[in-house]
């Protein structure tokens, strides 16, 4: 499955990292990276990616914001939440604001799994 992701965080060694965890991933590639909201939600709509994942905590404009304003825009594309934030009571938030899945940055490794599963609940509804 060819799929193109937008990388959103305010960090270059977090999108580095990202980058080489999705990069490892046949078919995936990193279409654009982002280093706030602004500029990740400019990116959305210039390069229509498949899929975002955001970071929490940025400078300008949160991710839950960001995030929430992407979705707006075109709820068809999924949103990750990529945090070093404890996920007690933010995936509630998250939700709501469009995420469909948070991954701790501790947890880094679960990266690959989850874009999967939202990719293969997609798939199940008969979204392409």
């Amino acid at each position: 499955m060819d799929l193109r992701i937008l990388i959103v965080d305010d960090s270059v060694s977090m999108r580095r990292i990202i980058a080489a965890i999705v990069g490892s991933h046949s078919g995936w590639e990193i279409c654009g990276e982002a280093e706030n909201g602004k500029s990740g939600l400019e990116k959305f709509q210039e390069l229509n990616p498949d899929l975002v994942l955001l970071d929490f905590g940025m400078p300008d404009i949160s991710g839950i914001e960001t995030a929430s304003r992407m979705s707006t825009a075109n709820p068809t594309v999924p949103l990750i939440l990529f945090t070093v934030w404890d996920l007690e009571g933010l995936e509630r938030v998250a939700a709501k604001a469009g995420i469909c899945a948070v991954v701790r940055k501790s947890e880094a490794w679960k990266l690959i799994a989850q874009i999967e599963t939202v990719f293969a609940r997609r798939s199940n509804r008969g979204i392409q």
